[in-house]
């Protein structure tokens, strides 16, 4: 493969975000008084992420922000749960999204991957999201893409070959690097390279996602040092 550089998608793919927003809930909780199933509220919460960014790819919602799109499930979860609480606690929850994480071996594996490639988000969270996520958790991008860029979100085709059109290689110079098959499979369907890495605990310990047949994509990893590894860097 001639790859150049390598596009990550973010959530379960870099950052823990399961762990790091049940923490943040159950700060959240502390802070205010109320008691909930926080592990629970957590999932129920990225369980309203494909939906609401479904609405605005049918149309059927005008371009919108995944900070907002969160926000609007946020404030469901909570008005279920008969909690309330002020626009400032909601807002300083809804930024746990920006605080999230980073899987042990990740900020070592992209420094890593960084000395031979170019390294860039390609994430379906805003770029100030991706942004602040990075100087939280010390990510180490060249740069910061995501699907607000292109007003698509993924697994719409112009997020891929847009993010291959800004690094100026072409789409199988390009591999996105993901731990869910859907989105490689988007990303094969556009012409790029395919880099599946394997995050067993991404959705708990009792949720263990299956693996992808070793074939599926050019390179299956166990983390990002095995991909390293496998990549020559």
């Amino acid at each position: 493969m001639a790859v150049r550089a390598l596009a990550f998608d973010v959530f379960g793919t870099v950052v823990d975000w399961r762990s790091s927003v049940i923490a943040e809930l159950t700060e959240f909780g502390i802070r205010n008084g109320v008691s909930a199933d926080w592990a629970r509220f957590a999932d129920d919460w990225r369980a309203g992420y494909v939906p609401a960014m479904n609405r605005v790819r049918t149309g059927e919602l005008p371009w919108t922000r995944l900070d907002d799109l969160h926000r609007g499930r946020l404030v469901e979860l909570l008005d279920a749960a008969g909690i309330t609480v002020g626009d400032t606690e909601i807002d300083d929850l809804n930024r746990a999204w920006h605080r999230l994480d980073p899987w042990p071996d990740a900020v070592t594996g992209l420094q890593r991957l960084k000395q031979r490639f170019l390294i860039t988000t390609l994430s379906n969270g805003n770029v100030s999201l991706l942004t602040n996520m990075a100087k939280h958790a010390g990510l180490p991008w060249d740069c910061v893409l995501s699907a607000e860029i292109f007003r698509h979100y993924k697994p719409d085709p112009q997020a891929y070959l847009g993010c291959a059109e800004i690094l100026d290689v072409a789409p199988g110079e390009l591999m996105l690097v993901a731990a869910h098959p859907s989105d490689l499979r988007a990303a094969r369907d556009a012409g790029l390279a395919t880099g599946f890495v394997f995050r067993p605990l991404e959705q708990g310990p009792n949720r263990r996602p299956s693996r992808p047949d070793a074939d599926e994509f050019d390179i299956t990893a166990d983390d990002f040092h095995d991909l390293a590894e496998q990549l020559g860097a």
